[in-house]
């Protein structure tokens, strides 16, 4: 979203391609090591926390999902620095299988970004130079997107750090709630809530619906629904990304919402077959109460559309996010190492992270400048920016076949969950855990 943006589940997936790729290069066991023997030019060494800018030339690639935002980052550092980004914009679809090329005949770029889902397929496959004592070098180490260093820690090492944040929030329509004898300023803070609400809006009739969802899109599944089961404390896979616990108590409670919503019409037409494509557009013609939705739509919205911003709740409370967007970092194989760090450092300073990310409304990296004054000047923003601190984003070797591809069992489990009786999720769930393990 957003960042990663769209939703996850627009993209078709190729990590098993690129994976082989790896494979056949012989990265696996690289682990960031040079051809001669050092440590590629990365170096986990601290040396100068903002590196070094002394005129070299970087070579950059991010996907065209994240195009925006990537160009307005290395616009404003080339204005600034003495180095120059020279940046790739590559089709999101064709990433994949683009870096997993370059990775086989060691031709990667100096700086190069990634879904932060599949973040963990590059780092233990050696393609990431070792960043850890550069990254707890900078002040602000702790402030930083833990859900992002967490998906790009391999082995105790840090590789990447946040280059976009796209988080799943609910959107609320405050005119529609105004009609319906709702609180405009009291979203729900329960999942129990979100189903009154959606309910007491769809009473409205006249065309206008409670709640809508992509029920044949697994990425919008995973970004949506997961922060609920978040939100209560609860896990959705192991720690090693190897099992599923998706048939929880809590997760139940989380599909028979969507389920009562589906069975008693609260949902605007199409969700049972929006695979993606459109599901951010149902939203912004003003007919829909209340649904989740990435936060960087916020942004496109019409200028006249009421609207309001909140977690997603648990059943009973509690809020999370899914923290989608790129991660970034510095190739093994880079001979200019301090140079790239020094536009990564520099883009998670706080210039960059207020005069140019929070400038266009995109989610700051860091937790310590959730408040700004781009952010202050509507709280939504503040919001969004806030619930960094409360993501999550999930570890999983085998994400894409499992959760992103069409075929894959989540969206099996999903759509017995929520257009079934809700009888087979146990066994859809073993599929699921099935699959990461394969």
């Amino acid at each position: 979203m957003g960042s990663t943006t769209g939703p996850p589940g627009r993209r078709r997936r190729r990590v098993t391609v690129a994976v082989a790729l790896f494979a056949a290069a012989g990265l696996f066991t690289a682990c960031g090591s040079g051809d001669d023997g050092s440590d590629g030019g990365g170096g986990g060494g601290a040396k100068d926390a903002k590196g070094t800018d002394d005129g070299a030339t970087l070579t950059m690639w991010t996907r065209a999902a994240t195009r925006p935002q990537s160009e307005a980052l290395v616009k404003a550092y080339n204005a600034s620095h003495e180095n120059k980004v020279e940046l790739t914009v590559v089709p999101t679809d064709d990433y994949q299988a683009k870096v997993g090329a370059a990775a086989g005949s060691k031709d990667l770029p100096d700086l190069f970004a990634s879904d932060v889902v599949f973040v963990p397929n590059y780092t233990s496959s050696g393609l990431f130079a070792d960043l850890t004592e550069r990254i707890d070098a900078l002040p602000f180490a702790d402030d930083l997107a833990q859900s992002h260093i967490k998906a790009g820690t391999y082995e105790d090492k840090k590789y990447v750090v946040p280059h976009t944040l796209d988080l799943s929030v609910l959107f609320y329509n405050k005119d529609l709630y105004r009609k319906a004898k709702l609180d405009p300023e009291k979203p729900p803070a329960s999942l129990a809530e979100w189903d009154a609400q959606a309910r007491a809006v769809d009473k409205l009739g006249g065309g206008v619906d409670g709640t809508f969802f992509g029920g044949n899109c697994g990425g919008c599944g995973v970004f949506t629904w997961w922060p609920s089961i978040w939100a209560a404390g609860d896990e959705v896979l192991n720690e090693e990304g190897t099992a599923a616990t998706l048939d929880s108590a809590t997760a139940k409670q989380v599909y028979a919402a969507y389920r009562g919503w589906v069975r008693d019409d609260i949902v605007a037409p199409g969700a049972r077959d929006e695979t993606g494509t459109t599901w951010t557009g149902v939203f912004p013609k003003g007919k829909v109460g209340v649904m989740p939705m990435p936060s960087t739509t916020l942004g496109l919205m019409p200028k006249d559309l009421d609207l309001g911003v909140a977690p997603i709740p648990g059943p009973d409370g509690g809020k999370s996010t899914f923290v989608g967007g790129d991660a970034i970092g510095i190739s093994a194989t880079s001979k200019s190492a301090d140079q790239a760090w020094n536009f990564l450092a520099w883009s998670l300073d706080d210039t960059a992270q207020i005069d140019v990310v929070a400038a266009h409304k995109d989610v700051v990296a860091r937790t310590d400048l959730a408040s700004n004054k781009h952010s202050e000047a509507d709280p939504r923003l503040v919001t969004i920016n806030q619930l960094v601190a409360d993501g999550r984003t999930p570890y999983a070797l085998k994400f894409g076949q499992t959760f992103n591809d069409p075929n894959g069992p989540w969206l099996t489990l999903m759509r017995d969950a929520v257009f079934g009786d809700g009888s087979k999720v146990d066994k859809d769930n073993e599929a699921v855990s099935a699959s990461l393990a394969d």
